[in-house]
């Protein structure tokens, strides 16, 4: 709250003479709520929420007009809600609970925007049902990690998992609910979420859909009966292929069944679940089947996962997957039959291409497939085989038109490889978040993290000519060797033990102690020398280099000279490092530069990085320093260091910049120390004192004229964090 709104508040001594605040009157109220929501402009009627609000006291006064205000500074309608909503809100939940649904909506606005957001604060009573949920329930933000695991180690296709109002498949994503809070506790609610992707899995993998593709189902005709018919039966068919395939988690799946008391199933089900069992039925004989007994019997009740069958949503993917995915394998091919002429170096003629199954056994229930070029199998490229299984997967055969290479013009080429997306087209609008690595942002007016708020890729340095490298160790020849005798001390250094049983010295220290005890009756102690001991160095460092549009010019050429000289000194030492560049352009381009990684040695390719280093945009350093910060926790070393080099404060080009940009990254090297990391800012910023403190403490920055002195400095900060 700003001191004018604290000016506004009442204090009244009691009968102690204690200072007590009294309630803010009706009129009070609404004037503080008009100046947060800034009703000169926006023309809200803020008498209502006042009127409640006086009815409280002046603690919760304070405590309603403090959220007011956090959540205003994302949107002013938002805040609005929360006040006319607050005091219904403090009836219904206590006050954490109530900070959880304010932080909900604002995390919801930050994902999916106002309306949603709104409907959040709105939602109280299904906003308290699903915290009760996710008390004992699994929540799928939280497990989405390793449920991904688990789905990418299955065969076939790679599928996403996303967030959907119940599970199902488009054949291409899994979609399943934000929170699975069925059974009472935590484990058993995750394995019905394993429970379901297996499901969907199998749909994808054992051809559930292709009564789709050959007009044996009609998605837009097709009754809902004979669509709940077929679903059931398929589901009794792809439990039997799961306990083949997965016999742990179908064992797991049964106890599940029992567990929610899942009725037995009648005996005309028991007799279609055996005739399905076999791995040699098919999706169109479940179709066969549901016809058979359309009118006869009715679906048994829902399996306990409760996937459900999109017939429209599942035939429209697959329309697009299946004419993208015939383009790019004719062109794939095309591409085999040139690089086979190339290398027998012959004449153009006409190639057959042929396709056979690999098995001979058709029980086993995984197909493979191999492809031959006149007569001859093919070494399919990775990108080839993967659309061969897809295909598969889809048709379950190889169409011969299939097997017939591109012409020319008859497909972009380009479209061949799944590439990652150029950062530069972020602004065109191809990519955006997606693929980046999404990474919380400290947000100190609502005191709270927004999350996956930066989206970070790292961005590749195109090497530069080694000239620069040489001619730095050229004109720095004497600093190298100076440098590189310091770096050696640094790694020669012995350490003095005390009170040792043994030893090359006394400890006198120890030696006055023990004659002492002596004096006084008491035992003498043995521990009386000291000796030098030199230890294993078990260091990873990584340096976080500034590369914003303000290091252009001679502060660029000088970091680059710094980072030779560094390297050429570490390489000395013998420590593991790391350098990275760093810089942004808002929170929807937050760009790492690896120059070296802890994994790569000092090679001709580095120099070449660090003579490609060249300013970029803005200084948003929160997102880099949680990345490193990642990337340092993967590193096994005893002590892991942090240097930031930084020619001024964090800035970006929305609203990071000032006391939002500062305290985003105190709070991201707070987590960094609280990880186990050390860090430590090098800076040309003269006016950096008036907040470097802040964010790293007094003892851990240097404040430097020029970036040429950088070199002379790291061997005292190695003395100071690594020993």
């Amino acid at each position: 709250m700003s001191n004018g709104l604290q000016n506004e508040r009442r204090e009244q001594p009691n009968m102690r003479g204690e200072v007590v605040k009294q309630p803010l009157d009706k009129n009070e109220l609404e004037s503080i709520l008009d100046r947060i929501l800034e009703v000169e402009f926006t023309f809200r009627q803020t008498a209502e929420p006042a009127q409640r609000l006086a009815a409280m006291d002046r603690a919760t006064q304070d405590y309603v007009l403090d959220w007011v205000g956090r959540v205003t500074s994302n949107h002013i309608e938002l805040g609005y809600q929360y006040a006319c909503y607050a005091d219904k809100a403090l009836h219904l939940l206590d006050r954490e609970m109530v900070e959880a649904w304010a932080l909900h909506a604002m995390d919801v606005y930050d994902r999916d925007g106002l309306r949603p957001a709104l409907a959040v604060m709105h939602g109280l009573d299904d906003f308290l049902e699903d915290q009760h949920q996710r008390v004992s329930g699994s929540v799928l933000e939280e497990v989405n990690g390793v449920l991904s695991g688990f789905l990418h180690g299955l065969s076939g296709r790679r599928l996403k998992l996303e967030e959907g109002p119940h599970p199902y498949t488009d054949t291409e994503v899994l979609y399943l609910p934000p929170v699975m809070a069925r059974l009472a506790g935590k484990h058993d609610n995750f394995l019905l979420y394993k429970s379901a992707i297996a499901l969907l899995w199998a749909q994808t993998r054992y051809g559930t859909f292709r009564v789709l593709l050959d007009g044996a189902l009609d998605p837009e005709t097709a009754s809902d009966e004979l669509v709940a018919l077929f679903h059931a039966l398929e589901t009794l068919r792809l439990e039997a292929h799961i306990a083949r395939e997965l016999p742990g988690l179908f064992r797991q799946m049964e106890r599940l069944k029992a567990e929610l008391e899942q009725p037995a199933l009648s005996a005309p089900w028991r007799e279609l679940r055996r005739r399905v069992q076999s791995p040699c039925t098919t999706a169109h004989d479940c179709l066969c089947l549901a016809e058979a007994h359309l009118g006869r019997i009715q679906p048994f009740p829902d399996r306990f996962y409760r996937a459900a069958l999109k017939p429209v949503a599942v035939a429209d993917c697959m329309a697009a997957r299946l004419e993208r995915e015939k383009a790019r394998f004719k062109v794939s091919l095309k591409e085999l039959e040139d690089e086979q002429r190339e290398k027998q170096d012959r004449e153009a003629k006409a190639s057959r291409f042929e396709a056979r199954l690999k098995r001979d056994d058709p029980e086993r229930e995984a197909m493979e497939m191999e492809i031959l070029l006149d007569g001859r199998p093919m070494k399919l490229p990775q990108f080839t085989n993967k659309l061969l299984n897809s295909i598969l997967l889809d048709l379950g055969n190889l169409p011969e038109d299939y097997l017939e290479p591109a012409g020319p013009g008859d497909y972009d080429a380009k479209l061949l490889k799944d590439e990652e997306p150029d950062p530069e087209d972020v602004w065109s609008g191809t990519y955006h978040e997606e693929g980046a690595h999404l990474t919380d942002e400290w947000d100190f007016r609502r005191q709270h993290y927004r999350k996956g708020w930066c989206a970070v890729r790292e961005r590749t340095l195109i090497p530069k000519d080694e000239s620069f490298v040489r001619e730095t160790l050229r004109k720095h020849s004497g600093v190298v060797k100076q440098l590189r005798k310091t770096f050696e001390a640094l790694r020669d250094e012995d350490r003095l033990l005390r009170r040792q049983p043994d030893g090359e010295g006394i400890d006198f220290d120890a030696l006055v102690e023990a004659i002492s005890d002596a004096a006084r009756g008491h035992e003498m102690t043995d521990r009386l020398f000291t000796r030098l001991h030199r230890s294993e160095r078990n260091i990873a460092v990584a340096f976080l280099v500034d590369m914003s549009g303000s290091t252009k010019g001679w502060i660029n050429e000088a970091e680059r000279e710094a980072l030779v000289l560094l390297c050429e000194a570490l390489e000395s030492l013998g420590d593991r490092y790391a350098i990275y560049g760093f810089s942004s352009f808002t929170r929807k381009r937050c760009e790492l530069f690896p120059i070296k990684r802890f994994d790569e040695r000092y090679s001709a390719e580095v120099k070449g990085r660090i003579a490609a280093v060249e300013p970029q945009d803005y200084t948003r350093m929160g997102f880099a320093i949680r990345r490193m910060d990642a990337i340092l926790r993967e590193v096994d070393a005893r002590t892991r260091v942090l240097v930031t080099l930084s020619d001024g404060k964090p800035d970006d080009y929305d609203n990071y910049r000032g006391e939002f940009g500062i305290e985003d990254t105190r709070r991201a090297l707070i987590e960094a120390r609280r990880n186990g990391i050390h860090p430590y800012c090098i800076t040309i910023d003269e006016q950096a004192r008036d907040y470097l403190p802040h964010l790293y403490g007094p003892a851990a920055y240097t404040v430097v004229s020029e970036v040429r002195a950088l070199p002379f400095k790291v061997s005292d900060i190695y003395r100071r964090l690594t020993t």
